[in-house]
């Protein structure tokens, strides 16, 4: 593996059910990304994208290969280390948010560094410090029922990148978004990865997101078909 890689992918089979039920989601997929790139995965539904980003998340197992994520390999870590792992690590992008209903925007933003166990007056800052570069300094008491979709997709894109995790991955962030919204969130995350040396991976179905990332992998029925 090349010194600056810092996602090797080897191989690696996905296999959901058994016998004639089994379905082989992933067929030997191999990738590597290097540190500070911003990369894009398209294809059709269904192609794989999403199996892939949870597993290079550490979200999801699977049954043969190998994945080592900063030139650690990851396939005999227990749950709980795994956890710590992405935590310190990994930033995570959803579809629907998947913010906490009963916190604040602000708090969920924090979130991520309270589980790290820093302290509070310095969470405080660094989330208030993200939520600007979003526009949402005046949402903050704001749970997300009181937020419109494109706001919650901020806030969950701000409590991602809060603690300047080495990779981001993100699932179709801008897919209930409208097209200009779409650009603005992406374009403010690349930004700040950039400022980051933050590697970011997103799944996308959008071909202008796509263009704003340095390379875009294609994967069609479990295999990569092509990179650009």
């Amino acid at each position: 593996m090349e010194p600056n890689t810092i996602i090797n992918a080897d191989t690696i089979e996905k296999i959901y059910g058994s016998g004639r039920n089994a379905l082989r989601v992933l067929r030997g997929v191999s990738l590597s990304i290097d540190r500070g790139e911003i990369v894009s995965i398209m294809g059709p539904s269904g192609a794989g994208k999403s199996t892939l980003l949870n597993v290079m998340g550490c979200l999801d197992g699977f049954q043969s290969g190998g994945l080592s994520i900063l030139g650690r390999e990851l396939s005999g870590l227990s749950v709980e280390d795994l956890s710590n792992f992405r935590n310190r690590h990994i930033g995570f992008v959803f579809q629907l948010h998947n913010l906490l209903p009963d916190f604040t925007a602000l708090e969920n933003v924090m979130m991520p560094l309270f589980i790290r166990r820093d302290g509070r007056a310095e969470v405080r800052a660094k989330a208030l410090s993200v939520i600007e570069r979003f526009g949402m300094l005046d949402r903050i008491a704001h749970r997300p029922g009181e937020l419109s979709g494109g706001e919650c997709q901020r806030i969950a894109v701000a409590r991602a990148i809060v603690g300047k995790p080495d990779i981001i991955l993100a699932d179709e962030p801008t897919g209930s978004l409208d097209s200009r919204n779409s650009q603005v969130l992406m374009s403010t995350l690349f930004e700040l990865g950039r400022e980051n040396g933050t590697t970011i991976v997103v799944v996308t179905h959008d071909a202008g997101i796509a263009s704003l990332t340095g390379r875009t992998i294609t994967i069609v029925d479990g295999s990569i078909v092509g990179e650009q």
